[in-house]
């Protein structure tokens, strides 16, 4: 992994925490959500235009994604209106990289070595941990499986997206029309969940949801790319440095609590993705 490549998967990192951040503060993190997700649609229409249309192996990696950064979003947005960005962050984004690796070791994908066995215990115990805080501080419970439903989407949207835009050999048309098609099914199936109330969006949330889906288009763009110059494990695990980020952004900007037994938490789950990566 050259420099470059390095510094852009940082930025990317601190990117995905911002725009977490900034869905969390939303009195209606769906609306946010929603706003963020058509402001996307838009940017990737925008872009479009000047490449030329996906080739057709290619259309079953988009649907895939498309469908999987939707779900992904549900789960997110729901687990937001139950607990702190610094509580539920690191168990969505930390529990995806266990995930991958328990479900290729059970499909027989991959046989899993020592050390990976020490990071799924690493990542667990440092998941449990957090979910216990929530569960010894009387935060809702629910969050924990919505952030787990969260982090098994992202396992699967990192999978697809990585061998997608390597079918294609193009990340930024690839991360255009994903965006497009995120809307269009995100915005139905988030209707048919919450209502017609959830369009009633005010000025502020678009700005948010504006200034949110920026961040979130620059930091995705950059990892597709990422993932064309560099192995896609080492992409992943540098991308979940977004866990120390949020937790600082959550403790020192947001004023979420912040314990020993939260820091311990999330100090395991980098640890164990880390060790995922080695």
């Amino acid at each position: 992994m050259t420099l470059l490549v390095f510094l852009s998967v940082l930025l990317a990192a601190l990117l995905h925490a911002v725009w977490n951040a900034l869905i969390k503060t939303r009195a209606s993190k769906v609306t946010a959500m929603l706003v963020m997700t058509l402001i996307q649609g838009g940017l990737g229409l925008a872009v479009l235009p000047v490449f030329d249309m996906p080739p057709a192996h290619v259309w079953p990696w988009l649907i895939a994604s498309g469908l999987f950064h939707s779900a992904y979003k549900l789960f997110l947005a729901f687990a937001y209106e139950q607990g702190d960005l610094s509580r539920v962050y690191p168990i969505a984004r930390g529990a995806a990289p266990m995930i991958v690796t328990v479900i290729s070791a059970l499909a027989l994908v991959d046989v899993l070595e020592a050390g990976e066995y020490l990071a799924i215990f690493v990542l667990g115990l440092g998941i449990a941990l957090m979910a216990h805080g929530a569960f010894r501080n009387g935060e809702s419970r629910r969050l924990v499986p919505l952030a787990l439903g969260s982090a098994a989407m992202t396992a699967g949207y990192s999978l697809v997206d990585g061998l997608g835009a390597r079918a294609w050999g193009q990340a930024v048309p690839y991360v255009a029309w994903l965006f497009v098609l995120d809307a269009i099914l995100f915005a139905p199936i988030l209707t048919a969940l919450r209502g017609w109330g959830i369009w009633r969006a005010a000025p502020r949330d678009w700005l948010t949801g504006g200034l949110a889906a920026a961040a979130s288009y620059g930091a995705y763009a950059i990892v597709v790319w990422a993932m064309t110059m560099a192995p896609i494990a080492l992409v992943a695990a540098l991308r979940e440095t977004s866990i120390l980020f949020a937790v600082l952004i959550g403790w020192l900007i947001m004023g979420d609590r912040m314990d020993r037994a939260k820091a311990a938490a999330s100090a395991l789950i980098v640890g164990g993705v880390v060790l995922t990566r080695l």
